[in-house]
């Protein structure tokens, strides 16, 4: 397939998005505060990025129903994948995080009621069975619970993105994001009196790095790219944080997962690889035929 200029500068978008999301379980493990407040502090930094962005485009804040409920499944997903970082390894976080087109495809069966193929049924039963693998490590207490703040955060994503498509314009996705990210600050400061934290330079760099470079910059390139790249792309280049963000944990850290974590995460991560392809040529064909 010939892929356009504006296709060619969305793809790069979304890879550098990807990379810059990728560093994140790293700089969480070298940050030694309370998840929570992490989580809110560095909501708090990228809060100041979002509204640069958007006073440059003039964008209003938009405040209703929509924009509130993903605004909300927004710090759900902020705060329990910080704790899952704290908890378990980074692997495990990301890659049960990644299982969120999962939780949607059984929200949408069990809740509204929708219909999907056999081949849709194969691909969840092949992720639950590779995120099983993930709890078969011998894990302490804390990993378990890990464990499950990262599966919980792939649901809230989830939730995030079914309420965010029915959103109508770059304008309300944008004010959902602010208005997460705002509550997610509220709750890490609300968390602090009870968790205080020491300023240490090392703590306060991590910090900076992760509202700016991680989360707030980040965003807008994820913004700018789906305008101009397919979301089969963007979907399949987004997969680059679940393989790096171990990898940086790896190198500086020395984190290992174990092994059944990694053949989990090869089955998670190449199944909703193969599912995305699968989903995009099956739209392909119908519109085609339609």
């Amino acid at each position: 397939m010939n892929l356009s200029n504006k296709a060619k500068s969305g793809m790069f978008l979304m890879a550098l998005c990807s990379m810059l999301w990728s560093i994140g379980g790293l700089f969480i493990k070298l940050v030694p505060w309370n998840p929570v407040v992490i989580a809110g502090l560095r909501s708090l930094i990228a809060i100041f990025i979002f509204l640069g962005y958007m006073r440059a485009l003039h964008y209003r804040i938009r405040i209703n129903k929509r924009t509130l409920l993903c605004g909300l499944m927004l710090v759900g997903t902020m705060i329990l994948f910080v704790c899952a970082n704290k908890f378990t390894t980074s692997a495990n976080a990301i890659i049960l995080q990644s299982t969120s087109p999962i939780h949607i495809m059984i929200f949408s069966a069990l809740l509204l009621g929708s219909r999907y193929s056999r081949s849709d049924y194969l691909a969840v039963a092949f992720c639950l069975g590779g995120t099983a693998l993930f709890f078969f490590d011998q894990l302490t207490p804390g990993g378990l619970m890990g464990n499950f703040f990262a599966l919980a955060s792939g649901l809230t994503m989830g939730m995030m993105f079914v309420l965010s498509s029915a959103l109508p314009d770059e304008e309300s996705s944008m004010s959902a994001l602010l208005l997460g990210h705002l509550g997610t600050a509220l709750v890490g400061l609300c968390c602090l009196p009870f968790f205080p934290i020491t300023l240490e330079p090392m703590a306060v760099g991590c910090m900076l790095v992760l509202g700016i470079f991680q989360l707030g910059i980040p965003y807008i390139l994820y913004g700018m790219a789906v305008q101009r790249c397919p979301p089969l792309y963007c979907s399949l280049i987004g997969m680059l944080e679940p393989l790096f963000n171990p990898l940086w944990v790896f190198l500086v850290v020395g984190e290992k997962p174990g092994v059944f974590a990694l053949v989990g995460g090869v089955i998670v991560l190449a199944t909703v690889a193969l599912w995305c392809v699968a989903g995009a040529r099956a739209a392909a064909r119908q519109q085609h035929h339609g």
